[in-house]
């Protein structure tokens, strides 16, 4: 990682923490108010298309209610100073939407990587791709780690004609599956960067900084215990995302990614992948193709209060329909 990019990483983290330390301690009445008065200034269509999305995020069976054994009060959503692991991130990107509820309003929520579904109305990061209800309510949750867009200065065409892999691998045997397959093949680099649980010393390797990756035209997002992390910041670059078809989602909504399209689609046990980037290099027009759908894409999630304002949707949403 260049000295540039460490200092703004800092520099991002530190105007996080202390802007959402500072309105923590703010009357959650006062944004009450300004959260009415910003859905009135909607235009019609602005209201129509965030409206699309909160439906997608929550889309509760009918019925659907949270659990009171384990449910919080909003009025009682404080910070776990005492907590030996506080999830800071999650808990202030939650505490954000729910405190424009009243203080009464109860509400399940679950922290971490999530990858099934929840047995009642609860906020979650993640959940299983599925077109139809859900219990589990997609938050934008631990957004300073996952939405990370970024400028990628490099022509497609001048990057090299290979595919990379960097990822730690934790008990994700599809990601296992890849890097045997994969480790040494001329057209790859692949490798994992943790020691530990390694199945086989050769999958070891360096690091690579995202501007190093940047090099190549296609990069390997894998999902992890739940999403591909990498994914946002490689649809914003000039390089290609290669991948199965998502089976978890989170706020980017991977479940509406379409093959061929957003991303290269591979076949979950990888084997058409030196075809699939084989076809791309021969066919740039349709490779530079797929990189301009995944900038519209990004585009949409870019406005961070447009994002705020939508999360707000979604729990005011929650406490309508679980009454």
């Amino acid at each position: 990682m260049s000295l540039y990019r460490k200092i703004s990483k800092a520099w991002k983290r530190l105007r996080y923490y202390g802007g959402n330390f500072a309105r923590y301690f703010l009357p959650s009445g006062w944004w009450r108010i300004m959260y009415q008065r910003k859905i009135k200034r909607l235009t019609p269509d602005e209201l129509a298309r965030m409206e699309k999305r909160v439906k997608y995020y929550i889309n509760l069976p009918e019925g659907a209610s949270y659990n009171p054994k384990t449910a919080v009060e909003v009025g009682n959503f404080h910070f776990p100073y005492k907590a030996k692991k506080k999830f800071s991130g999650y808990f202030f990107d939650l505490f954000e939407l729910v405190r424009c509820g009243n203080r009464n309003n109860k509400f399940n929520y679950l922290f971490g990587d999530i990858r099934e579904e929840t047995d009642c109305a609860c906020f979650v990061k993640s959940r299983p791709v599925s077109a139809g209800t859900s219990l589990s309510v997609i938050t934008r949750l631990d957004g300073l780690r996952h939405f990370a867009f970024i400028s990628d200065t490099r022509d497609y065409k001048s990057k090299k004609d290979m595919l990379v892999f960097r990822n730690v691998v934790q008990h994700q045997p599809w990601r296992t599956a890849f890097l045997r397959l994969y480790h040494n093949h001329p057209m790859v680099d692949a490798g994992q960067v943790n020691h530990d649980m390694a199945e086989n010393p050769a999958h070891i390797k360096p690091r690579l900084s995202i501007e190093e990756q940047l090099e190549y035209k296609f990069i390997c997002c894998i999902e992890g215990h739940d999403v591909a992390t990498n994914l946002k910041w490689v649809m914003s670059s000039n390089s290609i995302a290669v991948m199965p078809r998502p089976r978890i989602e989170s706020w980017y909504m991977e479940g509406t990614l379409k093959g061929d399209y957003h991303y290269i689609e591979v076949k979950p046990d990888y084997s058409d992948v030196i075809d699939k980037i084989q076809y791309y290099i021969d066919h740039p027009e349709e490779a530079e193709a797929i990189i301009s759908h995944a900038h519209e894409y990004v585009n949409q999630f870019r406005d961070t209060r447009r994002e705020l304002l939508i999360g707000r949707m979604v729990a005011m949403r929650y406490f309508q329909l679980t009454n």
